[in-house]
């Protein structure tokens, strides 16, 4: 079943998609990708292919999350993501476990931003949240990401503390990829309360990196964005 899929992978690549997606993806010497490598698919596709192939073993994913091709990575992840959907209670488990442990496979922003919600965040919603904290203070950029974009699904239920507790947490990050995702984070609880999200502005904009506060205000009409900007 792995070969197959690994096949037809293969048949959907595009090597004009494959450079454009190795520009995108920051893949040069020095940038968060470097040397990562690409087929050329689109996500619509590996999301097909991971639907068609979700009883795939995890020992079968392991392989995909250990390739040096960035499309057998996201389709693995976005198959665990199918495979957890379909899971009874005592199988979810081991695929949380699984995940966990082979995490830092999702090298990239979208390795993460497709999945950790619908995976980790569904898991924790009603549990102990303590490993998105331990998470939110790693030294690794993905394990940061990974924190703050898991509560998205928490966002979805309205339930915002562990968002905003961990976005206070990032406000003097380093990085951009983490200040984009706290920004977009936020924005998605002022789309669900808008006063949730004004009383954690007011308390932080000053501080908050440039591109996490835009990020953030992005939904707010232009009086209220340039009023936040100036501050």
């Amino acid at each position: 079943m792995l070969s197959k899929l690994k096949q037809e992978l293969r048949k959907h690549a595009s090597i004009e998609k494959a450079m454009t997606y190795a520009r995108f993806f920051k893949t040069g010497k020095g940038e968060y990708g470097e040397g990562d490598e690409f087929l050329g698919l689109t996500v619509p596709e590996q999301r097909a292919l991971a639907r068609k192939y979700a009883a795939l073993p995890l020992t079968d994913i392991k392989h995909l999350l250990d390739s040096k091709y960035h499309e057998h990575r996201l389709t693995g992840f976005i198959i665990l993501v199918y495979k957890y959907e379909k899971a009874k209670e005592n199988e979810k488990q081991n695929i949380i476990d699984f995940y966990i442990k082979n995490r830092h496979r999702a090298n990239n922003w979208d390795l993460i931003d497709y999945v950790a919600d619908k995976l980790l965040g569904k898991y924790l919603m009603d549990k102990d949240k303590s490993l998105l904290y331990e998470l939110a203070k790693s030294p690794s950029l993905w394990d940061r990401r990974i924190a703050i974009i898991t509560t998205f699904e928490f966002i979805k239920s309205k339930k915002f503390d562990d968002t905003l507790r961990i976005a206070e947490m990032m406000l003097h990050d380093k990085h951009d990829l983490i200040h984009k995702a706290v920004g977009w984070m936020l924005r998605e609880v002022g789309k669900r309360d808008q006063a949730v999200e004004e009383e954690f502005l007011k308390k932080h904009s000053k501080q908050m990196p440039r591109t996490m506060l835009r990020y953030a205000i992005e939904r707010f009409d232009k009086a209220k964005r340039e009023s936040y900007l100036k501050k």
